[in-house]
């Protein structure tokens, strides 16, 4: 039976994708469920999976622009059983090509074999690889590091490696190669969204820092018990996006957005985070992040965070934000400027945990401080409200129980003065 395998939609808008990559080769055999295509469109980087097992043909070419429900390939189930591969062995199991294998097991050798010396007997090595060996006097540990065989290969790629160094001697090697990649439509539309956003926008950023000194003294005193609740642990984004949500209670300009001659101002928070992956940066949806607890936050975080990396994520999931994070303290940066996500028109940047002298009670102790950026679109955001939506923001951070008052002193609503 001949399976065809159609281009899907990532989303209502899109009716045209790109074939970014193929993952198999033409003719060859594929599992039912497994991965065979990226599918490139100007929001996401989606996979194209065999639905059933079997040989398959590919129609369209890499880079190739298609229509939504274009037929990509097709799948041959009648080879399933005659071309189907044989099983891999793997550890302790014989390698393929015996008669040119290392192998720990003697009785299973294909070939002759011999130890190279009395201390090695338990290891064999062919006869072809025991000759190169000697002539170019090498000894086991050349040549073997964990590895439950040695080939002709093995061989030359260690002989390629140090007759490179004998012929150069202490010159250090060098190339002149260049490496070209096309840019992928994910790519490309990013780069004219992040130029339009620098032509279009009246951008400036604010800055300021916080002490997360409660922050991870609460984080480490109750990350056990919150694993064995959520079954995951607490991060400092799902508590960051909390006290955004917060903060834009004090100040909603911040979650306007400009269209045409009117400012919209929502009065849901959908939080778009910031997630790298290995095609560009995506930015999942949290939605009505007002709404939600720490832990609810937490759990959706992760989930869209994996499905934008492994690929699984839909447009819909990237679609709609009012508001942007993103952290680049996970790659060591201790202050940035982030670039607005439009339609929005602000987003926050966190940055680097570092220990640092803090004067507190007019005296110098050490601390946990971050800077914090916030990006804002000063056409429509004043910088009163832009300056006092990042001291909110400091201000929950550093005083975590307010996060239970909706960002108000416990103190004053326990005592009914808010």
């Amino acid at each position: 039976m001949l399976i065809e395998i159609k281009v899907p939609t990532p989303g209502e808008s899109i009716t045209e994708v790109e074939l970014g990559k193929w993952l198999v080769a033409d003719g060859e055999f594929v599992e039912k469920d497994q991965e065979v295509a990226e599918i490139e469109s100007d929001k996401a980087t989606l996979t194209l999976s065999a639905t059933e097992s079997g040989q398959i043909k590919i129609l369209i070419p890499e880079g190739e622009w298609v229509a939504v429900g274009a037929i990509a390939c097709t799948i041959n189930t009648d080879e399933a059983v005659e071309n189907k591969p044989e099983k891999e062995v793997i550890a302790s199991e014989l390698f393929a090509e015996p008669q040119e294998a290392v192998v720990l097991e003697p009785e299973k050798k294909s070939i002759p074999d011999a130890p190279v010396n009395s201390e090695e007997s338990n290891i064999k090595v062919t006869p072809v690889a025991r000759e190169m060996m000697e002539e170019y006097n090498l000894s086991m540990d050349d040549v073997l590091t964990g590895l439950h065989r040695i080939s002709k290969g093995d061989i030359e790629a260690v002989l390629a490696s140090t007759s490179s160094t004998a012929s150069t001697g202490s010159a250090t090697a060098f190339s002149r190669i260049e490496k070209r990649d096309k840019m992928t439509s994910l790519r490309r539309k990013l780069s004219e969204r992040l130029v339009a956003v620098k032509n279009e926008t009246a951008m400036l950023t604010t800055f300021n820092e916080i002490d997360m000194s409660r922050v991870m003294d609460m984080r480490t005193k109750l990350q056990t018990k919150f694993v064995e609740k959520y079954g995951l642990k607490l991060g400092f984004m799902a508590i960051f996006s909390k006290a955004v949500a917060e903060a834009m209670q004090f100040h909603p300009s911040i979650n306007s957005q400009i269209n045409g001659e009117e400012i919209i101002t929502p009065e849901f928070v959908d939080i778009g985070i910031a997630v790298q992956t290995p095609k560009g940066l995506m930015v999942p949806i949290i939605r009505n992040t007002e709404s939600k607890t720490i832990a609810e936050i937490e759990i959706e975080l992760k989930l869209l965070a994996e499905k934008a990396r492994t690929k699984k994520i839909t447009v819909e999931e990237l679609t709609g934000g009012t508001f942007t994070i993103t952290n680049g303290g996970t790659f060591g940066s201790l202050m940035s400027t982030p670039i607005i996500n439009p339609p929005q028109s602000a987003i926050l940047g966190m940055h680097n945990i570092v220990d640092r002298p803090m004067a507190v009670n007019g005296q110098v102790v050490i601390r946990p401080m971050m800077y914090v950026a916030l990006s804002y679109d000063h056409r429509i955001i004043d910088g009163k409200d832009s300056v006092g939506f990042l001291v909110k923001v400091k201000e929950l951070i550093e005083n975590p129980e307010r996060l239970l008052t909706s960002g108000r002193n416990p103190e004053e609503v326990l005592l009914g003065l808010q």
